[in-house]
């Protein structure tokens, strides 16, 4: 069983999203439709409001980095 995804590991967070959502426009992606989504995942078991920011940015730059 895979571990439990929180807020900060936003570079497996980023590889699940590119999984999940392989078509998403990652540039202008809405914070809150990535609030969402990282929620979303299966493997995801962390406080949604442990999230700000800083950390959604961060995961939106890992998301990037995936796709480069």
């Amino acid at each position: 069983m895979p571990r439990a995804l929180r807020w900060t590991d936003a570079t497996e967070i980023a590889i699940a999203l590119e999984e999940a959502h392989p078509d998403a426009d990652v540039v202008n992606l809405r914070f809150t439709d990535l609030w969402r989504w990282v929620q979303e995942l299966p493997d995801f078991a962390d406080d949604p409001q442990k999230s700000n920011e800083r950390i959604l940015e961060a995961i939106q730059m890992a998301w990037l980095d995936e796709r480069s």
